[in-house]
């Protein structure tokens, strides 16, 4: 495997979002970076339009990945910057880029993004089909927002890392992706978070009264369910501070609002094919639309 972070650069301000994130995660991890750019051929006709001429053709495949290696470069001195240019179907492309990647990394909207939605169809396209994980940035995505706010309450990236949130499903953990989440944490020496929502028994959903102290009791038997999960792990990263959150309702929405206070969300999304296609799956699809810090998407057997 070719120890590299990748990064989609097309020029849009969530791709050079995603550029800066991917340089800083590069960092980190002690890894070169490659900002992979794909040109999607159109009709020749279209071709020669103005908007899409020579000169628009060569800002693209030349100069915009450029002057985006050359400034990730002064802003984080000692990162290794390679640049790459394809031609082809951009999901396909960067697909396969990354097949061999330790993570690829993507801005959450494209240029033709709907209205109301943070990941465009080349997002929904590589996540559900990707095989490594993939992480998704927000437009306007800044190292200070992954960070506490300094002692006078102004951002700053010099302070300690924000908490690694994870979503994660006891009824059936993987490793994977649990393995992501606590190396992300420690890799940032920050704490963890892992949110656990559950379902509500049947009489909740009709409106029926509920036996309080058998609520109380699913509780607790779901929280120890929790702990047991994460038990290896804590013994395993011991500089990881860990908390837990189980409670009843829809995990997406407990991911989303976590992600308010978080450095980095991860959740898992399975790798099966169906007769629909491949799933992204409701908890990773809520969270890909509405988190407000970065997102990584984790694919597990």
């Amino acid at each position: 495997m070719s120890r590299t972070v990748i990064a989609g650069l097309d020029g849009s301000p969530e791709s050079r979002a995603a550029a800066e994130w991917g340089a800083r995660e590069a960092m980190l991890r002690a890894l070169p970076l490659k900002l992979v750019q794909v040109w999607e051929a159109v009709p020749e006709p279209m071709a020669q339009a103005p908007l899409l001429g020579v000169e628009t053709r060569q800002q693209w495949t030349d100069r915009v990945p450029r002057e985006a290696a050359e400034g990730l470069r002064l802003r984080h001195p000692g990162l290794e910057v390679a640049v790459e240019r394809l031609s082809g179907r951009p999901s396909d492309m960067l697909i396969d880029a990354a097949k061999d990647a330790e993570l690829l990394v993507l801005g959450s909207r494209g240029l033709s993004g709907l209205a109301g939605f943070l990941v465009g169809s080349v997002g929904h396209a590589v996540v559900a089909r990707a095989e490594r994980p993939v992480v998704f940035v927000r437009a306007g995505e800044q190292a200070a927002d992954e960070h506490v706010m300094d002692p006078a309450g102004i951002p700053s990236a010099a302070t300690r890392y924000r908490p690694v949130v994870l979503g994660i499903d006891i009824d059936s953990p993987d490793e994977t992706v649990t393995a992501f989440a606590f190396e992300a944490a420690a890799r940032r020496a920050t704490a963890l978070r892992a949110v656990y929502g559950w379902n509500l028994p049947p009489y909740y959903t009709y409106g029926m009264s509920a036996d309080l102290d058998l609520h109380a009791e699913l509780a607790r038997q779901q929280s120890a369910a929790l702990t047991d999960v994460l038990a290896p792990w804590r013994q395993k990263y011991p500089s990881v501070e860990v908390t837990e959150e189980s409670r009843p309702g829809r995990a997406a929405n407990f991911l989303a609002d976590a992600s308010v206070d978080a450095s980095l969300v991860v959740v898992g999304r399975r790798l099966r094919r169906t007769a629909l296609g491949t799933p992204v799956g409701p908890v990773t699809h809520g969270v890909l639309h509405h988190a407000t810090a970065p997102v990584a998407v984790v694919p597990h057997d």
